[in-house]
């Protein structure tokens, strides 16, 4: 398919230490007008080696997204303040000029949004918009790009492909086109793909089906994959590590197995209790009490602290830092660990 290249992933044997593809740290992104400002991203740090998926998980508006857009600077000029380091690749994304980060964009660094038919534009056919990225950042013809679209659309299994390569996004179904925006997101080849909640808006059996086509895609071409969601189903399927985010700050870091199975803050115990996975059909679904907090006035400790049962004063006064409780495993919490498993944290 001319798609093949060297997997290049944490798996592959290496003699000397690989270089992390992604390094973010003190990432901190505030929204800013004259009414307020909203304390969007607060702090975070993380690493990601080549070839690893990092599942984000969280409630909505818990900086998932914010934390993506700052990556590939998406977010507003003007409105979003970013500051801290980021580092994909040998790019450090905060230092680039426009035209750079332009380039970098679907060469090194590439996204499949939420929803496709907003991403896609409505008044191209798929098969332009494919080839017309291919052409921007690799320089050739627009006969090659148009054929280098047709084996994309080919590579993530969308039927009749010759076909779709003419028509619009709106004639596809909603499978369809978030095929067709993966085939757009891998057609240069990218280092890292972040993923926002690509199958949120998609049935369950077409969900399965983009899943397993992301990780078999993934693991052929060794890119590093960043994937939001907020369904543990899909963590679990697809994650190597995860990391939990809440209020703007990542609370519980460490591998998929760690995290979901011997989860150590209450934040995360609380999701997990909130699952049906595991429960008898008439018990009722144990939902965390109260709301998130409003990022525009955070309490002063620990953002959970007035939904958590184990919260003490010093968790309402001081900010936990990240511990490590385990080689490669972080929680933000004075009480991690402590809390026994699978109890739900209320007030």
């Amino acid at each position: 398919m001319g798609l093949e290249l060297p997997i290049t992933g944490a798996g592959a044997s290496t003699s000397t230490p690989v270089r992390p593809l992604v390094e973010v740290k003190n990432l901190t992104v505030k929204f800013v007008n004259r009414e307020a400002t909203v304390q969007a991203v607060n702090g975070v740090s993380l690493e990601m080696a080549p070839g690893e998926v990092l599942c984000i998980i969280g409630e909505s508006g818990s900086g998932k997204s914010v934390t993506m857009r700052a990556l590939i600077r998406l977010l507003p000029k003007g409105r979003a303040a970013i500051s801290g380091h980021m580092r994909v690749g040998d790019y450090d994304i905060l230092s680039l000029s426009e035209r750079e980060i332009t380039e970098v964009r679907g060469s090194t660094i590439s996204m499949i949004f939420q929803e496709p038919m907003t991403a896609l534009d409505p008044v191209y056919t798929i098969g332009d918009q494919i080839a017309e990225t291919v052409v921007r950042h690799e320089g050739c013809s627009q006969k090659v790009g148009m054929a280098r679209a047709l084996e994309l659309l080919q590579v993530v299994k969308v039927p009749s492909a010759e076909r779709r390569l003419t028509a619009y996004p709106h004639e596809l179904s909603g499978g369809l086109r978030q095929r067709a925006m993966i085939a757009l997101a891998l057609s240069c080849r990218p280092s890292l793909l972040l993923a926002d909640e690509p199958t949120t808006a998609l049935d369950a059996t077409v969900q399965i089906q983009v899943l397993i086509l992301l990780r078999k895609l993934q693991k052929e071409l060794g890119m590093g994959v960043i994937f939001v969601t907020h369904d543990l189903g899909v963590a679990a399927q697809i994650a190597d590590k995860v990391a939990v985010m809440y209020a703007g700050r990542i609370v519980e870091y460490g591998s998929v197995r760690d995290v979901l199975l011997r989860p150590s803050h209450p934040y995360t115990i609380g999701m997990l209790a909130s699952t049906v996975l595991g429960q008898t059909r008439d018990a009722d679904i144990e939902a965390i009490p109260g709301s998130p907090p409003d990022l525009r006035r955070l309490p002063p400790g620990c953002s959970f602290a007035p939904r958590c049962r184990y919260a003490d004063n010093e968790c309402r006064s001081v900010v936990p830092a990240a511990t490590a409780v385990a080689p490669g495993r972080l929680v933000r919490c004075f009480k991690a660990g402590s809390p026994p498993p699978g109890l739900l944290p209320g007030p």
